[in-house]
C-alpha cells in the first residue's frame, strides 16, 4: 500500500496545439470565457490542496502571463512527448513528494472530485501507480487499456500503433494517473523511444505489470468530463459540455432555464433563487443575479451585477450595478459604470454609461446619458442626450430630484438641473438650471410660470 502524505501535483501543457491552426497558444483557446489551461490547473491544486507544477514549452511567456502565480513551472526544450514532460518536473519535486497526480492542460473538464478519487484508489494499491480509464466507443483516438484474463492492465497502446482487436477494446486511457515518486523517477530513465522519436507516459502501465507490479485504475461515468482538445470541433464539443453541467447544476439549485441548449453561462457567474433564464441569454464573467429575476430573452449580462427581481429584455450590460426592482428593455444598453438604484425604469433603446439613474428614475426611450448623476424620481424623455465630451474631456451633468426633462433635450455637459426643474421639448441646455424653473428654447431659457392661454411682450 502507498502512502501518500506528502502529493504534488504536475499539468502537462508544452504542446503546440498545431492542429487549432491558431497563433494563439493552445491552452490559452478560450472555454467558458477562460483559458483552457486554468481549468486543469484548478482541479489539479483542488484535488492535491497545493500549488500545480506546469510544464510548458520554451515559448511559454503568453502561459505565465495569464496564470501568474496560480502554477509553478518547468520547461521542456524539445517536444519529446508526455513522459519526457514529467521527466522535467523532477528538478523541483524530487524529494519533495510520495506521489505526483498527473494531468493534461488539454482536458479541462475533469473534476476535482474525480482526481481525488484517483489519489484515494492509489493510496490503498500496492504497485506503483493508478490510471484513470473511461468505456466508451467514441473515443475512438485514446489509447486502448490492454487486459489479462484475471482482468490485470497489462499496458496502454496508444491508437495509432494498436492492432485492429485492440482498437475494439472499449476500455479507454484517460491519460491522469496519481504514481508513487520513488518509482518514477528511475523509471521514467527506462522507457523505450517510440515509433514516433518520443517517450509516452502511458508506457509506464507496461512497464510496471512487466515488473509484476500491480496497476490500479478509477473508471470514469461521465464521458464529458474526458473530453481532449486537440481541434476546434473538440472545443465546441467541451464548451457544449461544459455549458451543459453548469445549467443543470444552475437548474437543481432553483434556478428556471427556458432553454438550456441556448443558454449561456459562464463559470463565475452567480444566480438566485427562482430567476428564470429565457433562451439566447449569455450571463458572462462575474455577474452576479439575484432572486426572481427574468433575464432575455436576447441578452447579454457581462461582469454586472443584478439585485432582485430585476427584469432585463433584449438587452445588453456591461460592467453595471443594479439595485432591486428595476427593469431594462426591449434594447437598452448599459455600459461600464453604469448604476441603476431601486425601482429604475429603463425603456427601449436608452443608453447609460459611467452614470448612476437615481430610485424611481424613468428614462423610457431613445434616450443617452453619460457622466452623469440623476436624482430620485428623475422623468427623462424620449431623445434626450447628454452631451458629455468636449473633444478633449468628459464632462458631467447633474440632475435633481423630481426634474423633468423633456423629449429632445440636448444637456451640455458641464451642467446642472435643479430639484423639481423642467425643461421643454426640443431644448438646447447650456447653462446651469435652477431648482423648479422651466427653460425652453436654443440655448434654452427660463421662462416664468403663466396660466394657459396667457401672453406677455415677447409672445406678440
Amino acid at each position: 500500500m502507498t502512502t501518500v502524505t506528502r502529493l504534488a501535483g504536475v499539468v502537462l501543457a508544452a504542446g503546440q496545439g498545431k492542429r487549432l491552426n491558431s497563433a494563439r497558444p493552445k491552452v490559452l483557446h478560450p472555454l467558458g470565457g477562460r483559458p483552457l489551461v486554468e481549468y486543469a490547473v484548478q482541479a489539479v491544486g483542488a484535488a492535491t490542496g497545493s500549488t500545480p507544477l506546469l510544464v510548458v514549452g520554451p515559448d511559454s511567456a503568453e502561459v505565465r502571463a495569464a496564470l501568474g502565480d496560480r502554477a509553478g513551472y518547468a520547461v521542456q526544450p524539445e517536444a519529446l512527448g508526455t513522459a519526457d514532460a514529467v521527466r522535467q518536473s523532477r528538478a523541483q519535486l524530487q524529494g519533495r513528494c510520495d506521489a505526483l497526480l498527473v494531468s493534461y492542460a488539454d482536458m479541462p473538464l475533469l473534476r476535482p472530485e474525480t482526481l481525488r478519487a484517483l489519489v484515494a484508489a492509489q493510496a490503498g494499491n500496492a504497485g506503483p501507480l493508478t490510471l484513470l480509464s473511461l468505456r466508451s466507443a467514441r473515443r475512438g483516438d485514446f489509447g486502448r487499456v490492454v487486459r489479462d484474463g484475471a482482468g490485470r492492465a497489462q499496458a496502454v497502446v496508444e491508437a495509432a500503433q494498436a492492432t485492429p482487436e485492440q482498437l475494439q477494446i472499449a476500455e479507454v486511457n484517460v491519460g491522469a494517473y496519481c504514481i508513487n515518486a520513488d518509482w518514477l523517477w528511475p523509471a521514467l530513465e527506462r522507457l523505450p523511444l517510440s515509433p514516433k522519436g518520443e517517450y509516452y507516459l502511458t508506457d509506464l502501465v507496461g512497464l510496471a505489470a512487466s515488473e509484476g507490479q500491480a496497476v490500479a485504475s478509477v473508471t470514469i461515468e461521465d464521458e464529458d468530463e474526458v473530453v481532449g482538445i486537440n481541434n476546434r470541433a473538440q472545443l465546441a464539443e467541451a464548451e457544449a459540455a461544459l455549458r451543459r453541467r453548469i445549467n443543470t447544476r444552475w437548474m437543481l439549485a432553483g434556478v428556471t432555464l427556458a432553454d438550456p441548449a441556448t443558454t449561456y453561462i459562464e463559470p463565475g457567474v452567480e444566480l438566485g433563487p427562482d430567476t428564470v433564464v429565457l433562451p439566447n441569454t449569455h450571463i458572462l464573467g462575474r455577474s452576479q443575479v439575484g432572486a426572481e429575476c427574468v433575464l432575455g430573452p436576447n441578452t447579454i449580462v457581462r461582469d454586472t451585477t443584478i439585485g432582485d427581481r430585476c427584469r432585463v429584455e433584449c438587452s445588453v450590460l456591461e460592467g453595471a450595478w443594479l439595485a432591486e426592482d428595476v427593469s431594462i428593455g426591449p434594447f437598452g444598453h448599459l455600459r461600464q459604470g453604469a448604476r441603476l438604484e431601486r425601482g429604475v425604469h429603463m425603456g427601449n433603446f436608452g443608453e447609460v454609461k459611467n452614470s448612476t439613474l437615481g430610485p424611481g428614475v424613468k428614462m423610457g426611450h431613445f434616450s443617452y446619458v453619460g457622466d452623469a448623476a440623476l436624482g430620485p424620481e428623475v422623468n427623462v424623455g424620449a431623445g434626450t442626450i447628454t452631451c458629455n465630451f468636449d473633444g478633449v474631456r468628459k464632462n458631467k451633468t447633474v440632475i435633481g430630484e423630481g426634474a423633468f426633462i423633456g423629449s429632445d433635450t440636448l444637456l451640455v455637459a458641464p451642467v446642472s438641473v435643479g430639484q423639481g426643474a423642467r425643461t421643454g421639448a426640443g431644448a438646447v441646455v447650456t447653462r446651469d438650471v435652477a431648482a423648479g424653473k422651466t427653460v425652453v428654447g436654443m440655448p434654452a431659457r427660463p421662462i416664468d410660470a403663466r396660466p394657459k392661454g396667457s401672453r406677455n411682450q415677447d409672445d406678440a
